[in-house]
């Protein structure tokens, strides 16, 4: 469309010039005047994730689950238990109070809370770029409907300018038979 469609539908539903709207509002104003349909964000269209990125958040989804939780326990359980049924046996190789499975505890920690930062941190862009698209979306069909409202109310006014030139020509009809009846009387 013409530079002076966009002027004119910014000019309507936003209320100033085609210049001074946001990138943002701008795009919603081009998808409007084209009748294009708002498109996926090309960012939540694909997985663009690294080998490094698709591990961290592998390792943030099995962090962050019961199953992790009920299975770590059961290990840490049994890591104790083997250590004390066998203490004083060679085959006791953590005795309490169990330095080595602090040392391993401090380390899954030290590793898997940066990594799963990481997945959130990356979660956030995500729901960033989805919350941006689902803005664009929203104020692009909120537009929509204000240009709806726009052309209805157009054609009911159009409808009702017909209607009274309907009722102006039915008056001057009938006041023309009322006087041809005044005049056949008279």
């Amino acid at each position: 469309m013409s530079e002076q469609a966009h002027q004119e539908l910014a000019r309507q539903l936003l209320g100033c010039a085609y210049e001074d709207l946001t990138p943002v509002q701008k795009s919603v104003i081009d998808l409007i005047t084209t009748e294009a349909p708002s498109g996926l964000h090309p960012g939540l269209k694909h997985d663009d994730r690294t080998f490094g990125q698709r591990l961290a958040d592998r390792v943030a989804a099995v962090g962050g689950s019961w199953g992790f939780i009920i299975g770590f326990g059961v290990v840490l359980v049994t890591w104790m238990g083997w250590n004390e049924v066998t203490r004083g046996h060679p085959l006791a190789f953590d005795p309490y109070p169990f330095i080595f499975l602090n040392l391993m505890l401090s380390m899954l920690a030290a590793i898997q809370a940066p990594v799963i930062m990481m997945s959130q941190n990356r979660a956030a862009a995500r729901d960033r770029q989805a919350a941006e698209h689902d803005y664009l979306v929203n104020l692009r069909a909120e537009l929509e409907i204000m240009h709806l409202h726009d052309k209805v109310d157009a054609m009911r006014d159009n409808q009702m300018l017909q209607l009274l030139k309907q009722q102006r020509q039915a008056i001057r009809l009938l006041k023309g038979q009322v006087e041809k009846l005044s005049q056949t009387k008279a």
